[in-house]
């Protein structure tokens, strides 16, 4: 049990415990507590889906019963260092959209902002309750071989995964109930109460109970399992653009009994397919008038529209200086170093050590449209140089960090294997976070690449109180 690279190294004291476990546990009962997950999880349904493939083809993500373990003075430090990034984006996305402050003073480059794709001049002066624009985020942490946590990317349009989140503790509780009847476990299972208490808290005024609901594309989605599952726990409707209708530039829900008003709109729906009056005429998925309805307050969005630019990766390297610049604190969690390809120097150093780098596309996602030098054939690195000198400023570049790894079943027993966390910070009246998030894992050796889409699986991740 280690979170070292080195295989042989020895156990961690926040692992002992579980260690000891599973030493004294015999091989055929931990066999069949995985034969059980595994049957739940295709029982639930909870499944995404693979684009790309033939048919779009639905798969069961991977589950390890060897969880993930952060000691409590661990997490206290991310929990700090969350809420200050979160903070300092959130003013970052207020200000784009108002003063432009940092833009004028030269911080960040004004075309990698006002020009970004995911910047969306419709919403310039909006006032938004309590200033804020990413309600949910989700933010990427890897930790190194030197123990140091470094923040890898940050997602605040429509963050996924928390319903892995939630099942796999709600797994390891059926499983394992001894481990929490032993151990002191931080709990994860109010997130669906947190959230609903914090998308009220900065729903359009005009009622004492706002009315809150999911605004998901549909069943056809590879996220539909997870906005099904967060409006069933949050105890709101379930909606797709045609359950809703606007009238004098409010938001109603055709129900049984007629039309709802709804106050506050959860949307699972990317920007470009929100308000066909605005944004893609041909969209399906949205709710013709819903900007007009959100630029007269009669209805909130999380997250908001246009919270896309803060977490484009050509944005990523100058978080630290907004870091700085709103708060004017030092940043408590550090980006992994990052090289800019739109500037010469940093494009040099690149493209003489692509062997070593790993390269991702600025509006890349999902793991997909990278290079990861070390793991890639001399043709590989050759067809993506080619690439990025066509177009230098679509790519930054990033050192390939000796990520820690995590204990993990395979094929042939126990391995390490990489892994990354991604906690789940919510943003209303206050910051809510709770302690841990999901642990993503690389199931291939050797793999740094933990997306679901990629072949990667998921862990519970504990935040064990010290005794």
């Amino acid at each position: 049990m280690h979170a070292g690279p080195e295989a042989d190294a020895p156990v961690r004291p926040h692992y002992q415990f579980f260690s000891d476990w599973l030493r004294t546990t015999p091989e055929p009962r931990t066999a069949q507590k995985r034969r059980e997950a595994e049957l739940a999880f295709h029982r639930v349904g909870i499944t995404f889906t693979v684009y790309g493939e033939k048919s779009g083809t639905e798969r069961l993500i991977p589950f390890d019963i060897i969880p993930r373990i952060i000691p409590a003075q661990e997490w206290k430090m991310l929990d700090a260092g969350l809420r200050q990034r979160v903070r300092a984006l959130n003013a970052f996305l207020s200000d784009i959209y108002g003063a432009q402050r940092i833009v004028e003073t030269g911080l960040i480059p004004r075309e990698l902002v006002l020009f970004n794709a995911q910047y969306r001049p419709e919403m310039r002066g909006l006032n938004l309750p309590g200033g804020i624009y990413a309600h949910i985020a989700g933010i990427d942490i890897v930790r190194a071989g030197d123990g140091e946590y470094y923040v890898l990317e940050d997602n605040l349009r429509v963050p996924s995964g928390v319903s892995y989140m939630l099942e796999n503790r709600k797994m390891m509780m059926r499983l394992f109930p001894e481990l929490f009847a032993r151990q002191s476990i931080a709990p994860v299972e109010d997130y669906p109460d947190a959230l609903l208490d914090i998308l009220r808290s900065v729903a359009s005024p005009g009622s004492e109970e706002p009315t809150v609901a999911v605004l998901t594309p549909g069943a056809y989605n590879s996220a539909y399992y997870e906005h099904a599952f967060l409006a069933q726990q949050m105890g709101v409707e379930l909606v797709e653009g045609q359950d809703l209708i606007v009238r004098d530039d409010t938001v109603y829900m055709r129900t049984t009994r007629g039309l709802q008003r709804v106050h506050m709109i959860y949307r699972r729906v990317d920007d470009d397919f929100l308000d066909p009056e605005v944004f893609r005429s041909d969209s399906m998925l949205g709710v013709p008038g819903l900007m007009r309805a959100y630029r007269a307050g009669r209805v909130n969005l999380a997250n908001a529209i246009g919270t896309g630019v803060a977490d484009d990766k050509s944005i990523y390297p100058y978080v630290p200086e907004m870091i700085r610049f709103y708060l004017d604190e030092a940043p408590i969690l550090h980006n992994v170093p990052t090289y800019r390809l739109r500037e010469a120097d940093d494009l040099m150093y690149t493209l003489e050590h692509l062997a070593e780098l790993v390269v991702k596309e600025t509006q890349g996602a999902g793991g997909y449209g990278m290079l990861v030098g070390p793991a890639s054939t001399k043709q590989e690195i050759e067809d993506f140089r080619q690439r990025i000198l066509a177009n230098p400023s679509g790519y930054i570049a990033q050192p390939t960090l000796a990520l820690s790894t995590c204990p993990t079943f395979v094929a042939a027993g126990i391995a390490p294997r990489h892994v990354d966390l991604r906690p789940y910070v919510l943003s209303g009246e206050e910051v809510r976070i709770v302690p841990g998030g999901l642990t993503r894992v690389a199931l291939r050796e050797g793999s740094l690449v933990v997306n679901s889409s990629q072949g990667g699986g998921t862990k519970d991740t504990w935040v064990v109180e010290a005794d």
